[in-house]
């Protein structure tokens, strides 16, 4: 069962505004210095899917349950929860270096040097969360490269990363395909393994991980953040913008899945393929189930038309993206339209403000108390660590402006004041 993410900012039900295609917009529209709610919703929506598929009944282990809403939760929150989150990395990282015109100057260094330090501050908490007993993949490492790598971009206009988005997702993952089978036939990787300080220090497979081999490989998950990078530059206040957002994501997912079901049935043997390579009987499901598995042996060519979540292929990336920019949507509407709704979701809203907090949490309590495997068990821990999170996060913004661990950053990250 795979095992999967994170944090950041943003008062009102006010969405965020930016740049409509890609164009800055004028100043005098940018948002205030407070949060944007539809965005706190949907990072709590994150991490709700994130437990969900690290604690919630497997349906793997009943597929006549899948139709339940817990068993169907969990394989939601698989691959997505953390695509989502990914998406929302790319849209803080643009509140952090300026929305919506990219900071310059002292104030763009200074941008530029907190994010650095964020960074490097979530691939410590993200590897001293891998130092648990848990079976968990901890996506914080990758989320804090995801940062580093991506920053370059940061001045970009909206188009323009929205291009770049699609052409990683179209091009990274045929890239990642050929790496793996590099990797498989050859002894490099793992040359670069022994000399690499960081797998050293950590005990994993270091940057080779990170990059290629690990469940969020940094090379097919930068999609995702250029992606939200491309969104934080709209303004998500006009219904016009919002609908074709809506539209995006409604033509990616069925792009994304449905072009995979189409692919895997129309391709001669590739049903078939899949099915040896992932020694299952899930095959039929590999358009959109992560149930399907991954393959143990080398990568039949055939897995690129495979539409699942943690698949890696460009079939995933588009099927997730475009969830994931409904959800986003749908968050920013429900937050601008919809206050007596909105107040009712507040408590989701405070777990979003606190994601990092709510996230590492879930995966100490994990380590204590370990892994629900058994139907009724994992629907209670799901349900526990909901409701605790939701309690927990509402009291705490009742008192504070940040959750322990964002505030933590936040009080390191101040170091970048004092950049010139």
């Amino acid at each position: 069962m795979t095992r999967d993410a994170s944090p950041a900012p943003v008062s009102a039900p006010v969405p965020a505004s930016a740049a409509s295609a890609g164009r800055p917009a004028d100043t005098a529209r940018a948002p205030s210095t407070g949060r944007l709610v539809g965005i706190d919703l949907a990072r709590g929506l994150a991490v709700f899917g994130m437990y969900a598929a690290h604690v919630g009944p497997d349906p793997e282990e009943d597929r006549l349950l899948l139709g339940g809403p817990f068993e169907l939760l969990t394989e939601l929150g698989r691959g997505r929860a953390p695509a989502l989150f990914a998406v929302l990395a790319g849209f803080s990282l643009i509140i952090l270096t300026g929305r919506p015109r990219p900071r310059t100057g002292r104030a763009g260094r200074q941008a530029v040097a907190r994010v650095v330090i964020r960074s490097l501050l979530l691939l410590v908490v993200g590897y001293a969360l891998v130092a648990l007993p848990t079976i968990i993949a901890i996506i914080l490492p990758c989320y804090g490269l995801f940062f580093l790598v991506v920053l370059p971009l940061y001045r970009l206009r909206g188009r323009t990363l929205a291009v770049l988005a699609l052409t990683t997702a179209l091009v990274m993952p045929q890239v990642l395909f050929f790496m793996l089978r590099a990797i498989d036939e050859g002894d490099w990787a793992w040359t670069i393994i022994d000399y690499d300080p960081l797998a050293r220090i950590t005990d994993t497979d270091g940057f080779i991980e990170l990059l290629f081999i690990g469940e969020y490989p940094v090379i097919t998950w930068v999609p995702f953040v250029l992606t939200g990078m491309a969104v934080a530059r709209l303004d998500l206040r006009r219904h016009v913008v919002r609908a074709r957002l809506a539209l995006t994501g409604a033509a990616l997912v069925v792009l994304g899945h449905g072009g995979s079901w189409l692919a895997l049935h129309l391709v001669p043997n590739a049903m078939s393929d899949v099915l040896t390579a992932t020694d299952g009987d899930s095959a039929a499901m590999a358009w959109w189930a992560d149930m399907v598995g991954y393959p143990d042996e080398e990568l039949p060519g055939a897995w690129l038309l495979v539409g699942a979540p943690h698949s890696q292929t460009t079939f995933s990336i588009l099927g997730s993206a475009g969830l994931a920019l409904l959800v986003l949507t749908l968050c920013v509407v429900v937050a601008d339209r919809m206050p007596r709704l909105i107040r009712l979701l507040r408590p989701v809203c405070a777990v979003g403000m606190i994601a990092l907090t709510a996230y590492a949490a879930h995966i100490c309590v994990i380590a204590v108390l370990g892994m629900p495997y058994d139907y009724f068990p994992a629907v209670a821990m799901l349900t526990g660590l909901t409701l605790g999170s939701m309690l927990f996060a509402t009291l705490w913004m009742n008192h504070f402006r940040r959750g322990p661990l964002e505030q933590a950053l936040y009080k390191v990250t101040q170091v970048a004041r004092r950049v010139k």
